[in-house]
């Protein structure tokens, strides 16, 4: 059951979609009529769908969007001015609840990304969101992160033009501009011909796409060679964000052979910057901090990591600009660079 947080006795007109939550100490009202389910940090009599006795870490506001799960569980989906962490769970319970959860998001965000796994993997379910999306959130920008594999298909392109969705833009990872490096980098054979052609196909249907570079140690060696091909070969993307390596899924058990020290490619870094703005293409640097960049850099620099998994060193707290950093990965406590200081 998906529903909105309010801790307010409602008019009976206003409660649709609306989970009563009592915090601690308060007393159930009587009348509940008319909400969607109960929420109570003590205990709770009602005939209502009800959790009850929560745990005092759980904290929910007014306006939150929440799931309450046949076993009792409450997942927090949205709150206002945060950015949702994601959600694991089967397809079509997955997508019945984002459907619920783009219905009942108030107010509504700038922006929201959609990512995975490959999202284009969800067939059908994915055009049901974006169609939710568009009918609901007519002014939310909508970035879905995929391999881009799947946009080489002209059929499939055609249809994600068709929906005529004003906001909606892909970012797709290209790693190499030889066939064979992006192909070891992503562990499948023919990926780089199939990825570029998405490109292609996406750019024919007048689709907004974006490159993605992750920076570790098998993309920086090329990584100036990369900016030449996206210029002559892809000069119609929107945006190419070259990104710090984060500590997550696969990264994780390979981080031997990944690792390299941000600190240690800024030449290269550089280079790449400096040659797409210099012709016209739009470029961001993501998940870097101010102190390992070069100054000349950090205009580039954007506060990508979301709050929700950002955190800063104590020695950040001494930093002038730690208000313009955007900070690190909250697995950073395992491995980041060693140049990290206050400016």
């Amino acid at each position: 059951m998906v529903g909105r947080v309010t801790t307010r006795d409602l008019p009976r007109s206003q409660r649709v979609d609306q989970i009563r939550l009592f915090q601690d100490g308060d007393e159930a009202s009587r009348d509940l009529a008319g909400y969607r389910g109960v929420l109570a940090y003590g205990t709770a009599a009602t005939s209502l769908p009800v959790v009850d006795r929560l745990r005092e870490v759980l904290t929910f506001a007014d306006g939150d969007v929440v799931v309450l799960e046949p076993n009792g569980f409450v997942r927090s989906l949205y709150r206002p001015g945060e950015k949702p962490p994601k959600d694991h769970d089967d397809v079509d319970s997955l997508t019945a609840r984002n459907r619920e959860l783009i219905r009942l998001m108030d107010p509504k965000p700038e922006y929201l990304t959609i990512t995975g796994g490959e999202p284009t993997l969800l067939g059908d379910h994915l055009f049901a969101l974006l169609e939710d999306t568009k009918r609901s959130l007519p002014s939310t920008a909508i970035h879905i992160l995929s391999n881009g594999r799947t946009l080489a298909w002209s059929q499939y392109c055609a249809r994600i033009a068709a929906l005529e969705h004003p906001g909606l833009s892909f970012g797709i990872p290209l790693y190499s501009d030889v066939a064979g490096d992006h192909d070891y980098v992503v562990q499948a054979k023919g990926a780089f011909d199939q990825t570029v052609s998405g490109f292609h196909q996406a750019a024919r249907h007048e689709i907004s796409v974006e490159v993605r570079v992750v920076l570790h140690r098998l993309t920086v060696p090329r990584l100036t060679r990369l900016s030449e091909f996206i210029f002559r070969n892809l000069p119609f993307v929107e945006h190419v964000a070259l990104m710090g390596l984060e500590f997550v899924g696969y990264t994780a058990r390979n981080i031997a052979e990944l690792w390299i020290d941000p600190f240690e490619y800024q030449s290269e870094l550089a280079a790449a910057v400096r040659f797409l703005s210099e012709r016209g293409m739009k470029v961001s640097i993501y998940n870097h901090q101010l102190c390992v960049l070069r100054p000349e850099l950090w205009p580039y620099a954007k506060k990508s990591i979301s709050d929700w998994k950002n955190l800063y060193l104590p020695a950040c707290e001494e930093c002038s600009r730690r208000d313009d950093c955007g900070g690190l990965f909250q697995w950073a406590v395992k491995k980041r660079s060693d140049h990290i200081h206050p400016i």
